[in-house]
C-alpha cells in the first residue's frame, strides 16, 4: 500500500502536535457555537471556589423543561461564565443537538450534548481538553449531564449559590 508524502506529512504534524501537548488531546472541532443570545440567557446558578466565580446560564425554555420533568430541548445551550479574581477568564458551552451523540463512540457519548471552551473574545480555546469534559459530565446522566441540574427546580428568579 502506497502513502502519499502529503498524508505522511499531515500524520507527522498531528503526532508532533499531540506530543508537544504532552500527549493530551486538546480542543477539537465540534458542533458547539458561541451563543448569539448570551445577553438573553437566564442566570440560574453561581458557583464560587476560591478566586473563581462561575455564573451558569441557559434559556428560559430549558429551565421550564427541567422544572416540568421534560428533557432539555435540542438547540439548547448552557453557558458557564468563568471569572478569576473578578475578571472574565473564559466561557464553557454545552450544546445539545439532534443526533449529535452519534459523533462519538459509546465511551465518550453524553447523549446529544457536545462541549467547547471559548476565550473572552469568543474564539475557541484550543488549549482545553474537551474529552475530559465529556468524561466528567458522563457521571451526571441522571440530571441531563448537568452538574447544576439539581438547582434548576429551585430557581425562582435569583441565582442559586
Amino acid at each position: 500500500m502506497k502513502s502519499s508524502a502529503g498524508s505522511m506529512a499531515v500524520a507527522a504534524l498531528a503526532i508532533g502536535t499531540l506530543l508537544a501537548a504532552g500527549g493530551q488531546a486538546l480542543a477539537e472541532a465540534n458542533r458547539v457555537t458561541f451563543p448569539e443570545n448570551l445577553d438573553r440567557l437566564v442566570h440560574y446558578a453561581t458557583v464560587k471556589r476560591g478566586n473563581v466565580t462561575e455564573h451558569i446560564m441557559t434559556t428560559a425554555e430549558a429551565i421550564a423543561a427541567v422544572k416540568a420533568g421534560r428533557p432539555v430541548p435540542a438547540g439548547t445551550q448552557f453557558v458557564l461564565v468563568d471569572h478569576r479574581d473578578g475578571t472574565l477568564f473564559r466561557y464553557f458551552v454545552m450544546e445539545k443537538g439532534d443526533g449529535w451523540g452519534a459523533d462519538y463512540d459509546d465511551r465518550r457519548r453524553t447523549a446529544d450534548w457536545q462541549f467547547q471552551w471559548f476565550w473572552p473574545d469568543k474564539s475557541i480555546n484550543t488549549k482545553e481538553n474537551t474529552t475530559r469534559c465529556q468524561s466528567c459530565h458522563r457521571g451526571q446522566e441522571a440530571s441531563e449531564y448537568l452538574f447544576t441540574g439539581d438547582r434548576i427546580p429551585r430557581f425562582g428568579g435569583t441565582p442559586i449559590e
